[in-house]
């Protein structure tokens, strides 16, 4: 699409090497791209967004000329929606045919599709990429998708590539390969990490169980189907799976970023619900994915930002308001030099900070106190080695000192490396549970793309 250079080989179309160095270029060749989220202008109508999305428009617009052009257009396409209707009327489904049907009215012949399902319910996804597969068996259009769900390549897909951590991994005919050959693909078929050294812990103590948790997405469709799971003291338990099962939804539920449908959660025998009081009483701390999107505040300093659990604790406050700003750089001069956060500055911003920076500083913030209950999601996504190296070792290190860790992580790898148990997380449930050394890939795999029987 242009938004990045390739620092080698090529792009081939119609057999000929062309160079791509923006979106604009990219829609000259035709190709045209529909994203994971939205683009639409909410408060615009289907026809004004179509309108806009033009590379070049004349100075003074003909809406009459460009709605019957775009009727004329609609007429031939195998789904419609209104062209008078706002954009913040139409349900998800519509909205991603909206954003199909205006790839297309750029008379894009290439369309590049990233996990287009991720927002809508199963029947919208069906119709959505059957429309599409009818369009490209017509030879109207080629279509190049981008997403976990193998359910999703084994119906509509004609060849598949499978990339493992940023490399080529496998490809074929899809009328060739078996899905539980994917899903070899996507895991490998070998341990490559070792696992961290451990303190054997004697008790089994439970300290985090979950009960028949239900959740919901954003749309309302229920994506966390009567999840059950027990986490001991001194103990790393591992969920594996593919992105979009309810991973993602489950951490918001235990971070209290987002209210359950049902069922219960329990921290020491006693009900549970993620107040702040009831993180600090139970000691229960979270380290979501992408931190400085979602536990940071990004212009504040990366002092401001260690102290947003205690920051209105002594020493940090003077009667729980007036804040001590001295003692509270002093602490995070204390946090930075222990987890060497850098650049050591605690009054630089912290989103000024690398991205294995950011985690070091969260992580410095949720193990600075006593902790009995961490949940991580993905610590080491996009970091380099020496950071996800510090940062997988104090998870290991609080889970010797007694916490019960739970680790949310697509990367197998890690999850293998880190965990006393795993169990994997398909459709919202979890489908299958083995100890990390008696792990068998192949069948972790198959489980991951819901094919474990």
């Amino acid at each position: 699409m242009g938004y990045y250079r390739p620092d080698g080989g090529e792009i081939l179309l119609d057999r000929q090497q062309v160079t791509i160095r923006s979106p604009r270029d990219a829609q000259t060749f035709g190709i045209g791209m529909v994203y994971q989220q939205f683009t639409l202008i909410p408060n615009m109508t289907v026809l004004e967004n179509l309108v806009i999305s033009k590379a070049r428009l004349n100075p003074v617009i003909n809406w009459k000329e460009e709605q019957d052009q775009l009727t004329q257009f609609m007429a031939q396409m195998p789904f419609q929606v209104p062209l008078t209707a706002l954009v913040s009327s139409l349900a998800a489904g519509e909205k991603q045919k909206v954003e199909i049907l205006k790839q297309l009215a750029l008379r894009n012949r290439i369309l590049i599709l990233d996990e287009p399902t991720s927002v809508l319910t199963p029947h919208e996804a069906d119709e959505v990429l059957g429309h599409l597969r009818a369009m490209t068996l017509a030879q109207q259009l080629s279509v190049l998708i981008i997403t976990h769900k193998l359910r999703e390549v084994a119906a509509f897909a004609d060849e598949v590539t499978v990339l493992r951590k940023g490399q080529f991994a496998g490809s074929g005919k899809v009328s060739e390969m078996k899905i539980s050959q994917m899903a070899e693909m996507m895991v490998g078929s070998e341990i490559t990490a070792k696992p961290k050294q451990r303190i054997e812990n004697s008790t089994k103590t439970p300290k985090l169980l979950l009960r028949n948790i239900r959740v919901n997405d954003d749309i309302g469709v229920e994506v966390v189907r009567g999840v059950h799971l027990t986490i001991h003291e001194g103990e790393i338990v591992g969920v594996a799976g593919v992105s979009g099962n309810g991973q993602r939804e489950l951490v918001e539920v235990l971070a209290g970023q987002r209210p359950a449908t049902g069922g219960t959660i329990h921290v020491h025998d006693e009900l549970y619900r993620p107040t702040r009081d009831n993180i600090l009483r139970y000691k229960m701390f979270c380290l979501p994915e992408e931190p400085l999107q979602n536990t940071c505040v990004g212009r504040m300093s990366v002092a401001e930002n260690l102290a947003f659990r205690n920051f209105d604790m002594e020493p940090h406050a003077v009667g729980g308001w007036l804040m001590n700003r001295p003692a509270l750089r002093r602490s995070a001069h204390g946090l930075i030099e222990r987890y060497n956060i850098k650049p050591p500055y605690p009054d630089t911003p912290i989103q000024s900070l690398s991205g294995g920076n950011v985690q070091r500083a969260v992580l410095a913030r949720e193990l600075s106190a006593e902790v009995k209950i961490l949940v991580v999601a993905n610590p080491c996504f996009g970091l380099d080695f020496l950071a996800t190296e510090e940062i997988r070792l104090q998870i290991v290190a609080a889970r010797n000192r007694g916490t019960a860790v739970l680790l949310v992580s697509e990367d197998l790898d890690e999850i293998l490396e880190l965990a006393d148990r795993v169990v994997v997380m398909f459709n919202g449930q979890l489908v299958y549970e083995t100890t990390s050394s008696g792990a068998d890939l192949a069948l972790i795999g198959r489980h991951m793309t819901g094919h474990g029987t």
